[in-house]
């Protein structure tokens, strides 16, 4: 069986374009990844929103880092296949962004 292509890291423009392309994004000091954080009305609205960026992100077949405290979401991306950010990283993020109300 054929091995898949090998996913390859976001180039070095594009990460610089992050900041005006992604704007609720930030990259992380500590390591090749972007991280928002998001508040909802209560856990229900919470896991809700975990649910549908859960559907998100098999479709993708791209995977989010995540932390759930009650009404809070932390969602962390990055590609582990290319040891840091990708194509798929922006793609999952817009995405999420595209599911938020308002």
């Amino acid at each position: 069986m054929p091995r898949p292509a090998p996913i390859e890291p976001l180039p070095p423009g594009e990460r610089d374009r992050l900041a005006s392309s992604l704007p609720h994004w930030r990259l992380l000091p500590d390591r090749d990844a972007i991280a928002r954080d998001f508040r909802f009305k209560d856990f229900s609205a919470a896991w809700g929103f975990m649910a549908r960026v859960a559907l998100l992100a098999e479709r993708h077949d791209h995977h989010p880092e995540w932390l759930n405290v009650y009404n809070r979401v932390s969602i962390v991306l990055t590609t582990h296949d290319a040891d840091g950010l990708s194509e798929r990283d922006i793609a999952l993020a817009r995405a999420i962004d595209a599911i938020l109300p308002g």
